[in-house]
């Protein structure tokens, strides 16, 4: 949910002509400004969340939210400024700004996460149009295309067939020092990866629900975050194809390169994991709650 929204609202004002392709800065300070600020519906989607699942241990859950996916960043991030710091770049991250990135992830982010919680606790449990059985069912045999790895790969490579042209335009403003102005465009190709990634997850869970499958949670979530892996695969095939194609390659520069292309990936996992997640369970939720039982 966090993710989801910083990109809404970083595409929304880059498309405006808030942010200027030509200042990076500004448009990494915005993604970080949007990020910490969108703590509140993050911590009020995971405690709405938890209370339908009856977790007992409310503060573990949102503590999880507040940390797994900015902790795991922020270490990898750092594991990538002393690579940096050993080659005694000019592009090595100030200590300083570490100390910031701290302070912004526990004196703002985790505060805020912890009110949307609140807010998210004191709602009533969302309500589902019928009770599920505490006996799990036995599953009958289903057709292979149906199996979890099968869904996956192919749920995550109509999504990425949506944006594999953008990412060349991406990767190039990144990695070869171009500029990128196509917000517009940019925001409308999102659009289309989110509507591809919920379509592609109802269609692969209507299927398993047929065939008798229930298990659609993760599965929803794997089926679209799947995307994540086909980007990273592209990335790689755009570091030997364009950015180096010398004969010899710098270790840091790999290092630097792969770390960076991996958190961005993993950002991209989680985000349409949830695109994926949330939009089945609406779904899951409107035809249960269609069925007439007499």
């Amino acid at each position: 949910m966090q993710l989801f929204v910083m990109s809404i609202l970083t595409l929304t004002f880059g498309a405006f002509g808030f942010l200027s392709p030509a200042n990076r800065g500004a448009l990494l300070s915005s993604i970080l400004f949007f990020f910490v600020l969108m703590g509140v519906p993050a911590g009020y989607v995971s405690a709405r969340f938890c209370k339908l699942v009856k977790e007992p241990n409310h503060f573990k859950t949102t503590l999880l939210t507040a940390t797994v996916f900015p902790g795991a960043c922020f270490a990898m991030f750092f594991i990538l400024n002393m690579v940096v710091w050993a080659k005694q770049s000019s592009t090595a991250v100030p200590f300083g700004t570490l100390v910031v990135l701290m302070l912004l992830w526990f004196g703002v982010s985790l505060p805020l996460i912890f009110f949307g919680a609140y807010l998210g606790f004191k709602r009533e449990v969302i309500e589902v149009p019928c009770i599920t059985n505490p006996i799990p069912r036995q599953i009958p045999p289903y057709p292979w295309y149906l199996h979890i790895g099968c869904t996956t790969l192919v749920g995550g490579l109509l999504p990425f067939g949506c944006v594999f042209v953008e990412m060349l335009f991406i990767l190039s403003s990144i990695w070869q020092h171009r500029f990128y102005y196509m917000f517009g465009f940019l925001f409308m190709v999102f659009l289309i990866l989110v509507v591809t990634c919920a379509e592609i997850t109802i269609v692969f869970t209507y299927l398993n629900l047929c065939a008798e499958d229930y298990r659609w949670w993760w599965r929803s979530f794997f089926t679209a975050g799947a995307t994540a892996v086909y980007m990273f695969a592209y990335a790689t095939y755009h570091f030997f194809a364009r950015v180096h194609v010398q004969a010899t390659i710098d270790l840091s520069s790999v290092c630097v390169y792969f770390g960076y292309m991996f958190i961005i990936s993993y950002a991209m996992f989680v985000m349409t994991g949830y695109i994926g997640f949330i939009s089945t369970f609406m779904f899951v939720k409107k035809i249960y709650g269609s069925i007439k039982v007499d």
